[in-house]
């Protein structure tokens, strides 16, 4: 569940009245991680790399109250309001801040057609209830080529670029979508161990600095002790 709430009321007041007026208001960091027993987990248990590293960044979010306040930019229609949803998102357009009660991750997946589709794996500190979640919904929209969303939970986008190995990747700005949202490519193995850089962008509003980077060390620990 979402609900309005005033930037004022909050500790973003001052981000968001800065960061709503820039014309680049997202952020992003990339960090190199050590997942060496992400990878020996993977294999121990047969799960997916990749749904170990969403479950362990949704509970690495779900920690840090920033993640669950949303700046969302509005365009007026007829005299009513409502989220933009598509568009160049350039005219019209005012913002408003929204506190979620709950999280999911965003999933890419490819489909049968050749495309990708997208799923919201609600977020759980429950690793068997993720997985088993997971691997459902990147099955169904897989197979069916139709989204599965969650207009209700605040959302932390995430794709997964395992052609190559990456340094960084930098998303676009639409003005449209203000998720948190991380990217990697494939993991780097050496001899004594495993890493992977992840990028890591954010809309200034929604956190700053010191927010991402503790988030970043809370990915970390989390990666560590799975």
């Amino acid at each position: 569940m979402k609900q309005e709430i005033n930037p004022k009321d909050t500790n973003r007041a001052i981000a968001f009245e800065l960061w709503t007026k820039s014309p680049m208001p997202m952020v992003t960091l990339t960090k190199t991680f050590d997942v060496t027993r992400l990878l020996k987990v993977s294999r121990r248990r047969g799960m997916k790399f990749n749904m170990l590293l969403c479950w362990c960044i949704g509970t690495a979010a779900s920690g840090i109250e920033e993640f669950y306040m949303l700046p969302q930019r509005l365009r007026v229609l007829a005299g009513a309001s409502e989220l933009v949803r598509a568009g160049d998102g350039t005219s019209g357009m005012g913002w408003k801040l929204y506190k979620y009660d709950r999280m999911a991750i965003n999933v890419i997946a490819d489909n049968v057609k050749g495309g990708l589709s997208f799923c919201d794996v609600a977020v759980t500190d429950d690793l068997e209830a993720f997985n088993a979640n997971y691997m459902h919904l990147t099955k169904t929209i897989s197979e069916t080529c139709q989204d599965i969303l969650d207009d209700e939970a605040v959302i932390v986008g995430t794709s997964a670029v395992t052609g190559t190995e990456l340094d960084s990747i930098v998303n676009q700005y639409s003005g449209i979508f203000t998720n948190p949202f991380l990217a990697w490519g494939r993991y780097r193995k050496g001899w004594l161990k495993t890493t992977l850089p992840i990028s890591f962008q954010f809309h200034h509003a929604q956190m700053d600095g010191k927010h991402a980077a503790r988030f970043l060390e809370e990915l970390q620990k989390t990666i560590n002790t799975i």
